[in-house]
């Protein structure tokens, strides 16, 4: 088994996320704006995961067998991001967001934009001259698993909708969204399940079977995520249904209660 790695050059990034993440959480609870437990929680969560991907043997086992890479690019760049993000909300970014670069990079999390964007380098990555690139030179490693998370950031921004997202990207939209990327990552998991030849020539000795294994990972971390995904907007769509119902019964604008039932406002505006 391998070793765990204690990179300070890896630790830092993250414990400094986590601290900030605590100094505002702690900020705003004084204010009398807690986070809710269970976003800090998820936010733990997501920087656990980080940890795991980076220092755990699963990193130095990556090097090894392209099963064990596709884990920690799994929980690098889907897992990690999609729990950060479900951790954050708009006062804990509010600092954050009223810096003018940040600004201009919201562009980034339309769901428009943000497909294209993860598509394009989850295949470019994949492809073997740029995989075998990663695993040959170690800047080029560390582009490569910034550039996973990055666009696993910017993958789920809109599905999560921390900040405000078009008004006709609601829940079923959402819903076709991720039908979306599970199809595009699926396609290239059944490459690699089935495919009669290695990829890539630093796994050549561990062979087919590592590859079709790594396939599987793939495609078996997509479905239960998307399951996951799928149970919690059928059943947000089920109580913005009946909540919209109510406040439009009681004779609430429409514009007004569309956008305070979605963004979670339905309490403020009755």
């Amino acid at each position: 088994m391998g070793d765990w790695s204690l990179d300070p050059l890896q630790l830092a990034p993250i414990v400094m996320v986590g601290v900030a993440y605590g100094v505002r959480a702690r900020t705003l609870e004084r204010r009398g704006n807690p986070v809710p437990r269970w976003k800090i929680a998820l936010f733990a969560l997501g920087l656990l995961l980080l940890l795991a991907s980076v220092v755990s043997p699963i990193a130095q086992l990556g090097e090894e067998r392209f099963s064990f890479h596709m884990v920690q690019h799994i929980l690098l760049g889907d897992l990690a991001p999609l729990a950060l993000l479900a951790g954050l909300n708009g006062p804990l970014l509010r600092p954050l967001l009223a810096l003018p670069p940040l600004q201009a990079l919201r562009v980034l999390v339309h769901p428009l934009v943000a497909l294209p964007i993860w598509v394009a380098n989850l295949y470019l990555w994949h492809l073997p001259f740029a995989y075998t690139a990663a695993i040959d030179n170690g800047f080029v490693h560390a582009i490569e698993h910034l550039s996973f998370f990055t666009a696993g950031v910017i993958m789920w921004a809109p599905v999560v909708e921390v900040l405000p997202g078009p008004a006709w990207f609601g829940s079923a939209a959402k819903l076709g969204y991720i039908v979306v990327v599970r199809l595009v990552e699926t396609v290239l998991a059944n490459v690699f399940l089935w495919s009669g030849e290695v990829f890539y020539d630093p796994y050549a000795s561990v062979g087919l079977s590592d590859q079709a294994a790594a396939g599987a990972i793939m495609m078996i971390e997509g479905s239960l995520v998307t399951i996951a995904a799928f149970a919690w907007l059928f059943l947000r769509m089920f109580a913005e249904g009946e909540r919209r119902q109510e406040l439009l019964e009681a004779g609430g604008d429409p514009r007004t209660v569309e956008r305070a039932v979605r963004y979670g406002r339905a309490d403020r505006l009755s």
